[in-house]
């Protein structure tokens, strides 16, 4: 069994969009990423009570908004995805980080982005979305190298289109599992566990411990010919 199954004793924190199911100790602090700086520092520092410390942040919330082109897409839209998506994983994790190097702790942050946010492809009516994700990968980077001196490593996980509550009667389609077969080297899409959690698991655990400012990309080979599977319908 790989060692990084099991990290007892650790303190993982995640923001989701939705409420897990839950199968460890756990305690549930609501935040709104998208909210203010303070109502976020405040949900931090409670968050941060519940155990005394935290030892990994999993920047998991996000959404995906329309699918607008960049002439039709509204300031209120876009305020609303990189607010969510950027904006309010940077306020997370900065308030995280701030309770780390005080308290003299190691730890790391996990940035759940986007092949949307990758150099490799490019769709139609993702500005806001891909953009921000973009930036989330650039912000990781720029925080492992501030972050590094604390012993606080910060990584991002950047998956393509898995199965989800959002995608499950998408992927129920059958033209889609045709898409998978015809365009990805391993022809089938994400399941989460173990695709993403595996490597969530990995990251947390001291065996990564020289690991930072990564962007791994979990998608099956989707972006490997540099073009959307969408592109190929």
């Amino acid at each position: 069994m790989e060692p990084w199954n099991s990290f007892e004793g650790k303190v993982v924190m995640v923001t989701l969009t939705t409420a897990p199911n839950i199968t460890y100790r756990a305690a549930a602090v609501e935040l709104d990423v998208a909210g203010d700086g303070k109502a976020i520092k405040l949900a931090v520092e409670k968050a941060w009570e519940c155990f005394g410390h935290v030892d990994a942040l999993v920047n998991n919330a996000g959404v995906r908004g329309g699918t607008k082109t960049s002439l039709h897409l509204s300031e209120e839209e876009w305020d609303e995805v990189v607010r969510t998506n950027l904006t309010g994983a940077w306020l997370v994790s900065k308030y995280v980080g701030i309770r780390m190097v005080r308290a003299f702790q190691q730890g790391c942050i996990i940035n759940i982005s986007s092949v949307a946010g990758l150099s490799r492809t490019y769709s139609q009516g993702c500005l806001a979305y891909g953009s921000s994700k973009t930036g989330l990968n650039s912000m990781t980077k720029v925080m492992a190298l501030e972050l590094g001196k604390h012993n606080i490593r910060v990584n991002s996980i950047s998956p393509d289109i898995f199965q989800s509550e959002i995608t499950e009667s998408l992927m129920k389609k059958k033209w889609l599992q045709n898409v998978a077969t015809r365009t990805l080297p391993l022809q089938r899409f994400l399941i989460p566990d173990p695709a993403l959690t595996s490597l969530v698991r990995y990251l947390i655990h001291d065996s990564s411990k020289y690991v930072t400012g990564n962007i791994f990309i979990v998608d099956a080979g989707a972006t490997l010919p540099g073009l959307s599977i969408f592109s190929s319908l």
